[in-house]
């Protein structure tokens, strides 16, 4: 019999990286370096890094750069480089991938499913047809033929030259 580990998913199970001190989206430029951040891009309003604990190799996550939990609370600045953000990181993920479709969305609030309730987010999903087999049906769990850091840095070159 085969076995497959993921042991990074041991943090997530025992509810590791949903009360950590310090919110995964409010990133400073003096945080740019740091790999454990998994930071694709910085822009004036809004910023994308990758999933720490992907649905789908090439999730990533889009916030505003302010610590906002509503979307009313955004600026008409802040919501439309945010849109930008979402057109530009399909392109990218497209060209990367080739995926066949895309889940883009948010979960406001704890009952929606928000892990992260303060700080609003996007979540862009690279999807493919039986992407969903029998390890995520029958054992909730998911198999990712590319490690974390692979991701981002096959994405992090690409989100930095972009301009919402």
């Amino acid at each position: 019999m085969e076995r497959m580990y993921s042991p990074w998913r041991m943090e997530y199970i025992r509810g590791g990286g949903s009360g950590g001190a310090r919110c995964i989206f409010c990133i400073g430029e003096e945080d740019r370096g740091d790999p454990e951040r998994l930071i694709l891009g910085i822009y004036r309003n809004t910023l994308a890094i990758g999933n720490r604990y992907p649905y789908n190799n090439g999730h990533v996550l889009l916030a505003p750069r302010r610590h906002v939990s509503e979307l009313t609370l955004l600026s008409a600045e802040e919501r439309g480089e945010l849109i930008s953000l979402v057109a530009l990181g399909t392109q990218v993920l497209a060209e990367e991938y080739s995926p066949e479709g895309f889940n883009v969305g948010m979960n406001l609030g704890k009952v929606a499913g928000a892990g992260i309730v303060d700080h609003l987010h996007i979540h862009l999903i690279p999807r493919w047809g039986g992407d969903t087999n029998f390890m995520t049906s029958v054992m909730s769990t998911r198999v990712l033929p590319e490690s974390l850091s692979q991701t981002h840095d096959r994405l992090s070159a690409r989100f930095g030259t972009l301009t919402p």
